[in-house]
């Protein structure tokens, strides 16, 4: 269904009667939108969103040694623990409010919804402003990150490059840019394919990652017995390191930057909820379930490598941009070091190809509602219900922050860097809201948390506050100005932008109190297939409906 741009028939400003399309539109409908999206993923897709986009495997190789410097071997494996048990609390807190609000664009929308129609707007505001920045800027770090991967053969083969291998290189930081937008091109290019092909994307994306756990998990075992040998189990569970000059407690505490980042993304399954089938049931379960596999096999993983990575002397000497080239190099040879690569390389391709999945579905939902400069071109979707041209402004911008890379790498260092941070504010502000405005809406959530709903807003609360206080913090001490943590600068900015959003922003554009109040009721009254009595109108609802017009108007 193309929508006629010369009006804007996607906000629905009547209540109609339904009872002639699917439960999923239906539900939509309620929620005041109009289906425009394929409806064609299940169960395995909305796991796949958040599972692929999370990566393991790819993000213990790349925060490990993070955990290391913060705290050491034995803060690595007891704040994973804590940090799996706190993750899964604040899934399970998004999980309820997805199923209320199976929705594109979801998490701003959640906080708006949250935040009721008095408080909703502002909070819609600085969220989807949050949101937007997380998912773009995380999209280019993964191109990044997997250009480390490829040029760091040139140190295991030990290549001259010409000017050396260093960020002080204008030579070294231009092919790290080249490979990186080329990273970029082939991850939007696959997300040109149509929905029945992508589906194989994420089923080949799940099976590549798990064959990388395996090949580390048994090939990898294999040649360290051969080479360098085992770290003892002494080391592994009691060593302790401080490579941050922090205060041996909060060095320690450092070490949930990497703990809890592996985990930091499950939200992309409510993403694509108008994608998904039986969304209000199957969005929320592929948040948990996510997360829950995410944390069990991360944990696995990064008990493997300890056991696996040579001294820490050794370990930090290997001066690679991605060091664990040179580690598989040690352990497995030159050749073993190149398929290795290869396969994380694939993964993080994939990875970045879902993530964009994830914020193209953001980007249109925002473009939908009318707010964003060629809002008309950018909430089009193509023959095959896709978002293509979201897709490409995400192209645009990814391209566009890559550039940076160019004239400095600290610069870029410092935009992905706050990647996350965004994500980990809007997970605990969320559970503020929910905690303090709405602690009783949305019951009729397949995972509504009942009697330990408050416990776990407040958990949620507490361990993302905590998350969020490291991602903000200097890693290195003493701090100076090449140290800085430049991250709260720019979430800050990123926040006032939000705020002059909000205030310029007429009130009928976004996000209108009489849209959010007929959210918040439609959630609440919503009844599902399965809870229903057998009266003929599919779209019953709890209250009486003269209630209900009451609370739209």
């Amino acid at each position: 269904m193309q929508p006629d741009f010369d009006e804007p028939p996607v906000i629905v400003r009547d209540a109609e009667d339904a009872s002639s399309i699917d439960e999923d539109e239906a539900q939509l409908l309620k929620l005041g939108y109009k289906q425009q999206l394929h409806r064609s993923w299940y169960f395995v897709e909305s796991f796949a969103a958040s599972f692929v986009a999370l990566n393991f495997i790819g993000g213990v190789r790349a925060g490990i040694f993070l955990g290391l410097l913060a705290g050491g071997p034995a803060a690595i494996w007891s704040s994973y623990i804590i940090a799996m048990f706190f993750m899964f609390i604040t899934a399970a807190v998004l999980a309820e409010i997805c199923s209320a609000l199976p929705v594109s664009g979801s998490i701003y929308i959640w906080a708006a919804e949250s935040a009721g129609p008095k408080y909703g707007r502002f909070f819609g505001f600085l969220v989807a402003w949050w949101s937007c920045t997380a998912w773009m800027t995380f999209a280019a770090g993964n191109c990044q990150t997997t250009a480390n991967y490829i040029v760091s053969q040139l140190a295991v083969w030990e290549v001259d490059y010409p000017g050396g291998v260093g960020n002080d290189n204008i030579k070294w930081r231009t092919l790290i840019w080249a490979v990186s937008e080329g990273v970029l091109l082939i991850a939007i290019a696959i997300n040109y394919l149509p929905p029945r092909w992508y589906s194989a994307i994420f089923r080949i994306s799940v099976g590549l990652y798990l064959v990388d756990f395996l090949l580390c998990v048994i090939w990898l075992p294999i040649g360290v017995s051969k080479t360098y040998g085992f770290r003892s189990a002494k080391d592994v569970f009691t060593m302790t390191y401080n490579g941050t000059g922090a205060p041996a407690g909060w060095n320690w505490i450092l070490s949930f930057l990497f703990c809890a980042g592996t985990m930091i993304g499950f939200d992309a399954s409510g993403h694509i909820a108008e994608e998904t089938k039986n969304a209000s049931v199957v969005a929320g379960r592929g948040i948990l379930s996510s997360v829950i596999a995410t944390g069990i096999l991360g944990f696995a993983t990064t008990l493997l490598f300890l056991f696996c990575t040579p001294d820490l002397d050794l370990l930090f000497s290997l001066d690679a941009p991605q060091p664990f080239v040179q580690l598989y190099a040690l352990a497995l040879g030159r050749g073993g070091s190149v398929f290795m690569t290869v396969v994380a390389t694939l993964g993080l391709i994939l990875s970045t190809s879902v993530a964009i999945v994830a914020a193209s579905r953001l980007v249109f939902a925002v473009a939908r509602d009318g707010v964003l400069p060629l809002s008309w071109w950018i909430g089009q979707v193509d023959s095959a219900r896709q978002p293509r041209n979201a897709v490409t402004v995400m192209y645009i911008f990814g391209a566009l922050i890559l550039c940076t890379i160019l004239p400095s790498q600290v610069a870029f260092f410092s935009l992905v860097s706050a990647g996350g941070i965004p994500t980990t504010a809007a997970y605990g502000l969320i559970a503020f809201l929910r905690l303090t405005i709405t602690p009783d809406d949305f019951k009729t959530s397949h995972f509504y948390l009942g009697k330990w709903r408050k416990p776990f807003y407040v958990a949620t609360i507490l361990f993302n506050g905590l998350v969020f206080a490291c991602q903000i913090s200097p890693f290195f001490f003493p701090v100076t100005a090449e140290t800085f943590n430049f991250a709260c600068v720019i979430l800050g900015t990123v926040t006032i932008f939000g705020m002059i959003s909000w205030y310029f922003v007429p009130d009928d554009k976004w996000l209108r109190k009489d849209q959010i109040a007929r959210g918040l009721a439609a959630a609440d009254a919503y009844v599902p297939p399965q809870d229903r009595d057998g009266d003929a109108d599919s779209l019953r609802r709890r209250e009486s409906p003269s209630d209900d017009k009451k609370v739209i108007e």
